[in-house]
């Protein structure tokens, strides 16, 4: 028992990238000063808590083979409604969030629908879908920036104090949103049929699983999360930005596949996804700590993806 349990640890997908990611702290924190400090950890956990919880949403739907390149955007509108309803029509700030929520849910809830009952691509149609909710936002927002948000709108982003480190309370609630969907997937029937879903549609569909309706509920419940994440960002900046979120379709699908998340479904741990936007946040930070070009930084991000899917394909091929 003690010689499988080691073993177990290192089989699982997340070894490989929770060891990048000591490696690479290792190497920042030997490098630099500051690395090592609860301030630059807070930091990058607060620079990773709106793309990670992107990345959780994104790994829910890249474990039923599919893929949403509109969440950047979804989360954008999603920020924009909720803002302009609190501040241009004065609507209560808890029910403004609440539907800046509902329509986030609503974009997924559509994604799904057309990946199901017209059998369209997840590419193609979140790729459509994108430009509908890029468009829509600025749209909606005239082009304006939305300033002078209530309290509410703007709570995650204030913070606490842990020891000597002040900790944002986005950042926790980033955290308990990985633990929550890392017990869904991992210890509910639910989670087992999202693995079934993305490994073998058709033989998830012959043992009784309605796949249909699981797949519209993965892409609703991951516009719900988008509409956490829009809540975050609004909280983190303090405005409602029509420009927001333009690359961070990209940046969650680098967290969920650095995370050791398969792309071809049925394979990966959100926990995963978790160390993935924390690897591509200390190398960010590491490499500007010690003076580095920001171009350098997004050089090093790309090279690591494609890394990260060629041992996803070498392992998919020794398991055939």
């Amino acid at each position: 028992m003690e010689a499988s349990l080691p073993r177990r640890l290192i089989s699982t997908p997340v070894a490989g990238p929770l060891a990048a990611l000591l490696l690479a702290c290792l190497y920042f924190g030997l490098n630099t000063e500051q690395f090592f400090t609860g301030a630059n950890f807070s930091l990058i956990i607060q620079q990773v808590m709106v793309v990670g919880t992107l990345a959780i949403g994104q790994t829910l739907i890249i474990l039923t083979a599919g893929i949403d390149l509109a969440n950047g955007a979804i989360m954008a509108f999603g920020g924009i409604v909720m803002t302009k309803l609190a501040v241009d029509s004065g609507l209560p700030a808890l029910l403004a969030v609440a539907t800046g929520l509902a329509v986030c849910a609503g974009f997924g809830l559509v994604n799904g629908l057309l990946v199901t009952r017209i059998s369209l691509p997840p590419f193609i149609v979140t790729l459509g879908m994108l430009n509908v909710a890029f468009a829509l936002t600025h749209i909606y927002s005239g082009e304006q920036t939305i300033t002078d948000l209530p309290p509410l709108l703007t709570f995650l982003g204030q913070t606490f104090q842990v020891g000597q480190t002040n900790v944002t309370y986005g950042s926790l609630l980033t955290i308990l949103l990985f633990l929550l969907f890392a017990y869904l997937l991992g210890s509910t029937a639910w989670g087992r049929h999202v693995y079934a879903l993305g490994n073998n549609p058709e033989v998830a569909r012959l043992t009784g699983i309605r796949t249909r309706r699981l797949t519209v509920g993965v892409y609703t419940l991951a516009g719900f999360v988008y509409g956490i994440a829009a809540l975050l960002l609004v909280s983190r900046t303090g405005v409602g930005d029509p420009q927001a979120g333009q690359t961070d379709n990209l940046d969650s699908i680098t967290a969920v596949v650095l995370g050791g998340t398969s792309l071809f479904g049925g394979r990966g741990m959100v926990l995963g996804t978790l160390v993935g936007a924390l690897i591509v946040g200390v190398f960010r930070n590491g490499l500007q700590l010690m003076g580095v070009p920001s171009i350098y930084q997004t050089l090093i991000t790309g090279i690591l993806v494609i890394l990260a899917v060629a041992v996803d394909q070498l392992s998919r091929r020794r398991t055939r």
